[in-house]
């Protein structure tokens, strides 16, 4: 054999002993895809942050009729409710008390985006943020109707204070001021007789097409006065919740780009700290985003770098909203937004009375912390009512239990008010940081899973606790604990396939080599002498 072709055969061996492994180490059935978006969403694209019009985006006219209830008929509850008692509030209330020398809350602005609130008596700070469905009806200002019942629950939650002592219920910062914005109604559709918008919803005499239609009153059933929750009407099926508002859903109002344009709005005029969404967006994943989607990752990222902290309800999974419950839990199928963006939005999970995962509360890697979300007591809707309900509606006209991501967020928000009463010199992201570090971490990798997040909040902690992240030093490892959940489904096996793919193209590429060698010496001519005599 030649010099040359021996010198062409060993440069060979080497080239396929160094390509062999890249070659086999990564097929391409187990690369990431580097185009879909599913658990994580693209980079913010502040391009899609568009300006507050603070008026509706098209003309909606009013489909049926607001939530209605007996006043003899309020409930009153003597003992406080299992949430209550579960997060342990007078405890954590009493500590923002003696801290700051004033209320449990007070001087912190909690906006919420809803479908509005109503006045109620023990609503004590209850200011206007603005209207995005219609023209209010009860000449009230922007955002202080509320037909569909949803948002006065969910802000009562944050903030009621009754001035009964023998009412048991309060909400988590009583002494907060909410800021209602009216964003969206199941009780409203598009008006199709009209294409063009509302030209203001600063108030004012409402056209024809906001007044209730007729018979189309809705009367709330009665409770059973025990405030267990277990109330009449539709019932949900086992794993769904009736307690969500669907942004963009047919035939109601409401859209993503109202949403976007609200916390634009909040943020760029500093109208709240804090920012409470009971609503959502759920759609299949399909590895894409959509515009909205766009314009609301924009608008939380800015509201984010201005200091607000943004909560959002983590979702419930119907019929139209699927449970993210695929084997692969980094691929899910059920994207849902605002939750989505979990870099600038701390999305919550629902428990229920046994401390376990609420089975309708959608799972997924965005979720950030947990708090109760069944068998709720809150203010009763209605209009001139001035006591509480455990009951809700759905779609203008069906009565089930309050339960549901929507009013698990609100604890949350709650809890932030009182983060920031306290500790005055946290940003945004840092009363977020607290309030997960602080949670009842799950027994997962890394003290997290895609069920309750870093885990079921804990008020008293959050209040008090010492965090190493806070004063120069490191965040610790959260400790993993007893928990009633199962471990996440989301290891993922690419990192065994690109490890044993590489170690089998080494093995290929050595063989290869030791061949090629061992054909050159046995075709090398023997040396003079070296012959056996």
């Amino acid at each position: 054999m030649s010099v040359a072709r021996r010198t062409t055969t060993a440069l060979l061996a080497g080239t396929i002993g160094v390509l062999s492994p890249l070659a086999i180490a990564v097929p391409g059935w187990a690369q990431q895809s580097t185009d879909g978006y599913f658990a994580t969403p693209p980079p913010v694209d502040m391009s899609k942050l568009i300006p507050d019009e603070r008026k509706p985006d098209k003309s909606y006219k009013q489909s049926k009729g607001c939530v209605q209830r007996s006043l003899g008929e309020n409930i009153v509850l003597k003992s406080r409710p299992w949430g209550q008692e579960y997060l342990q509030l007078s405890k954590a209330q009493d500590i923002v008390k003696a801290a700051t020398g004033g209320g449990a809350g007070k001087g912190v602005r909690v906006a919420v985006v809803d479908t509005g609130v109503t006045r109620h008596p023990w609503l004590t700070d209850l200011q206007s943020g603005g209207d995005y469905v219609a023209p209010t009806t009860k000449n009230q200002p922007p955002g202080l109707e509320d037909c569909d019942g949803h948002g006065t629950e969910v802000a009562g939650i944050i903030a009621a204070k009754p001035d009964n002592p023998e009412v048991g219920f309060v909400g988590v910062a009583p002494d907060a001021t909410i800021v209602s914005y009216r964003q969206l109604s199941e009780n409203y559709e598009p008006n199709t007789e009209t294409a063009s918008p509302p030209a203001s919803s600063t108030g004012g005499t409402p056209s024809s097409s906001t007044n209730p239609p007729s018979g189309a009153q809705s009367s709330l059933p009665p409770s059973n006065g025990g405030g267990g929750g277990s109330g009449e009407g539709d019932q949900t099926s086992p794993g769904q919740s009736n307690g969500g508002r669907q942004l963009e859903k047919a035939g109601t109002a409401g859209t993503l780009k109202t949403l976007a344009e609200i916390i634009r709005g909040i943020a760029e005029r500093n109208e709240a700290d804090i920012i409470n969404m009971s609503v959502d967006n759920c759609r299949p994943a399909t590895g894409s985003i959509t515009e909205g989607e766009q314009q609301v990752q924009a608008a939380v990222h800015f509201a984010a770098e201005k200091g607000i902290v943004i909560v959002a309800a983590a979702g419930n999974a119907t019929d139209t909203c699927p449970q993210n419950d695929q084997p692969n839990a980094k691929k899910p199928k059920t994207i849902v937004t605002p939750p989505w963006f979990a870099d600038d939005v701390l999305s919550v999970g629902a428990i229920d009375e046994t401390g376990g995962v609420a089975a309708f509360s959608v799972h997924g890697p965005w979720v950030g912390v947990a708090a109760p979300g069944t068998k709720i007591i809150s203010l009763d809707p209605a209009e001139g009512s001035g006591g509480l309900a455990n009951l809700t509606f759905e779609s203008g006209d069906k009565a089930s239990e309050i339960q549901g991501t929507s009013f698990a967020a609100p604890y949350v928000a709650g809890l932030a008010a009182l983060v920031k009463a306290k500790f005055k010199n946290l940003d945004g992201r840092g009363i977020v940081n607290r309030i997960k570090e602080t949670a009842q971490h799950p027994a997962a990798p890394g003290g997290r899973d895609n069920f309750v997040g870093f885990g079921v909040i804990d008020p008293v902690a959050a209040l008090t606790a010492t965090l190493p992240s806070e004063v120069g030093g490191m965040a610790p490892i959260p400790s993993q604990q007893m928990a009633q959940l199962p471990p996440a489904n989301d290891r993922s096996p690419t990192p065994v396939i690109v490890a044993l793919a590489g170690t089998g193209g080494g093995v290929v590429a050595l063989l290869i080599t030791l061949f090629v060698m061992h054909t050159i010496r046995r075709n090398r001519p023997a040396e003079p002498g070296s012959a056996r005599r």
